[in-house]
């Protein structure tokens, strides 16, 4: 059952998919109706879940769940997996690569694979107060107050 992301709780779980490229304004269109036809759809063990999703930036695909309204299972999970995974098929784009490590350098978003970040943060190019995405956040209010952040204040610091 589709909300509007504005109207989810708080609390509501998130899964954060980063794309290896920016997506068209054509793409866009095409995943938000998908997002909206797969999030009218999505239950759990034939229960609806209360569900929305949001793009960040025209290359982060955010699916989020009320579990107040319905908790998500391991096949809800599981189905959300491949509706991620059919987007991947139709754009040709990496949704799932927990490798690629997304940061800002100003306003332009750079996404590196995690060695090369290493080898970045060596060299001096990123440093503890470059603002990283952490895409491990697991709750709306959590993506709204801890996603876009310094690198020190995110996994991330273990490079440092």
């Amino acid at each position: 059952m589709y909300t509007t992301y504005k109207n989810l709780p708080n609390h509501s779980r998130v899964w954060v998919y980063q794309a290896n490229r920016a997506f068209t304004e054509n793409e866009i269109a095409i995943i938000t109706k998908k997002s909206t036809e797969f999030v009218n759809t999505w239950t759990r063990h034939g229960d609806d879940l209360k569900g929305s999703f949001t793009i960040k930036y025209n290359q982060f695909l955010v699916l989020a769940v009320d579990e107040g309204f319905n908790n998500v299972s391991g096949c809800s999970i599981d189905s959300s997996v491949r509706f991620i995974r059919e987007l991947e098929a139709d754009f040709n784009i990496d949704l799932l690569d927990k490798m690629n490590v997304s940061f800002k350098d100003g306003e332009h978003i750079n996404l590196v694979k995690l060695p090369q970040f290493q080898q970045f943060v060596k060299e001096g190019k990123i440093t503890e107060d470059t603002v990283v995405f952490n895409n491990m956040v697991a709750t709306k209010e959590d993506l709204e107050k801890n996603w876009e952040v310094p690198a020190h204040k995110s996994w991330h610091k273990r490079f440092f």
